[in-house]
């Protein structure tokens, strides 16, 4: 081979190949620009009615939990994050998210691929290039390497790791939406399951304030003061307080097992320990802040999600429409081939090829116009679920002040009738037993009491649990500064799925 004579033909071809790939670094981009959507629809502060008893001001609410200072409730917190199954799964989808980033990131580079063979063969006699006759099998051997790349003169590949980026961030943020609904539904868990041991505690305290007044009655017949009536009534009322303590204790059961299987593990796991553990509902904060409507845009996952899914909606616009160009590329090969192997090192073995080449679907039905009206169709339905998602983002916060406030005049209404009734039973006790009253005030006046003290102990958990509510709603429970999911917390779950990989 004369590299000397061919080396003016492969300079003409390189030249033409590196005016190609600067075409290709100088090109544009097709489709729209992504803009992100206005802030101008969001009220400028909460109803005035919503925020009535709430502290006005910027609220720290990334580990909302420990206002409500239960070092228990804290360590379920650290519990889930590190073992809900839920939130696991929510963080290999941000892995595959990055993956699929890589994939379409790789399409901006060359695509280079080696080869080699090697093929022993007897040509025929009778051919249409007839080998000699008796001439022996010869060996071919065959080494090289061969590349393509397309030269993105339209942008659709920058479009495509545009859009891709957009989704990996959105996958980020669906996994702090998840984060935030598991740490909001183990609190609440949590919160009533201390709610329904109260309202059993309360329950047992009226069973034996009831068998000592069913103890009175007896004495009371036998002494001859009053009728059996008195005594049955006394036992009607014992047994249903008893009957309310299997609904009670199925409840709390039921939400023994909920709360396990947030923290990924097995139904019955979390009995024995949260009842040896004491503990009450826990106490709510003496301030609770909030922050304005605006702060929503930037703490929310949901509405950060559906602002990066709207993002990468609109670069597939751009992705489509590049359809629409022709495309330009580059490919290449060098290789070397020879019938003995010790001749593969050689010059004379050479052989090369470089050179451009392009593509263009001049008729295609209307495919791909139809594929950019489709794209143009769900970036618009992108655009209304992400302004949707901000007005019910508004609408939820709104509610749980609302829940909040309420809840809590009613818990201190409640206190004060449990209270009254307290009071009103002591007395008509004692005007019984002096004979001034008759038992159906006694009875009466307990079924009100336990009855209040039953709502109380709900309206307790209540309260607690629409602050919760309020805080999921504001998005709490992670930090805006962090860029992706915490890589050393879910390092554990990385470990562990390594050994069990399909």
């Amino acid at each position: 081979m004369n590299l000397i004579s061919s080396a003016p033909r492969m300079g003409t071809t390189v030249s033409l190949t590196l005016a190609m790939a600067l075409m290709g670094s100088c090109s544009w981009k097709v489709g729209p620009d992504y803009v992100p959507p206005e802030e101008a629809d969001l009220p400028d502060a909460w109803h005035e009615a919503a925020v009535d008893g709430l502290a006005k001001g910027e609220s720290s609410i990334q580990t909302w939990w420990q206002v409500l200072g239960d070092p228990v409730l804290n360590d379920l917190i650290r519990r889930a994050g590190a073992g809900n199954l839920t939130l696991q799964e929510s963080f290999y989808r941000v892995v595959e998210a990055r993956a699929l980033r890589g994939i379409a990131t790789g399409e901006k580079v060359p695509s280079v691929d080696a080869f080699g063979s090697y093929n022993r063969a007897e040509f025929s006699e009778a051919g249409v290039s007839p080998a000699a006759p008796g001439s022996d099998p010869v060996n071919i051997w065959n080494l090289g390497a061969g590349f393509t790349w397309e030269l993105d003169v339209w942008g659709r590949v920058r479009r495509s790791v545009e859009s891709a980026t957009a989704g990996f961030e959105a996958s980020v943020e669906d996994y702090r939406d998840v984060l935030v609904g598991v740490f909001a539904e183990v609190a609440l868990s949590y919160v009533e399951i201390r709610a329904l041991q109260d309202r059993i505690d309360y329950a047992h305290g009226n069973i034996k304030t009831q068998e000592q007044t069913m103890q009175l009655t007896q004495d009371r017949f036998s002494a001859g003061l009053v009728s059996l009536l008195d005594v049955a009534q006394s036992e009607s009322i014992l047994a249903a307080t008893r009957s309310e303590i299997p609904v009670l204790e199925t409840a709390l059961e039921l939400a023994y097992n909920r709360l396990a299987v947030m923290l990924g593990q097995h139904s019955g796991s979390l009995q024995r320990e949260l009842q040896n553990v004491p503990g009450r509902i826990p106490r709510l904060p003496d301030l609770v802040a909030v922050g304005l409507p605006a702060d929503l845009l930037r703490q929310r996952p949901d509405i950060r999600a559906a602002e990066r899914e709207l993002a990468s909606q609109t670069a597939l616009i751009g992705v489509a429409r590049g359809e629409l160009y022709p495309t330009f590329g580059l490919s290449g090969n060098l290789q070397l081939e020879a019938l003995d192997f010790s001749d593969l090192g050689n010059s004379s073995s050479l052989t090369w090829g470089l050179g451009p080449f392009f593509r263009w679907d001049i008729f295609a039905g209307g495919r791909i116009r139809n594929r950019v009206r489709v794209e143009e169709a769900r970036t618009a339905q992108a655009l209304l679920r992400y302004e949707e998602t901000v007005l019910r983002a508004v609408q939820e916060v709104e509610n749980s002040m609302v829940a909040y406030q309420n809840e809590r005049e009613r818990r201190r209404q409640l206190g004060d009738s449990v209270d009254a009734t307290q009071r009103s039973l002591d007395l008509v006790l004692t005007q019984y037993k002096a004979g001034l009253t008759n038992f159906q005030n006694v009875l009466d006046t307990q079924r009100s009491l336990f009855d209040r003290q039953d709502l109380l102990a709900e309206s307790h958990g209540l309260v607690v649990q629409n602050l919760i509510f309020l805080y999921l709603a504001v998005g709490g429970g992670w930090d805006p500064d962090s860029m992706e999911p915490d890589l050393a917390l879910n390092a554990d779950i990385q470990t562990h799925r390594e050994g069990v990989q399909p």
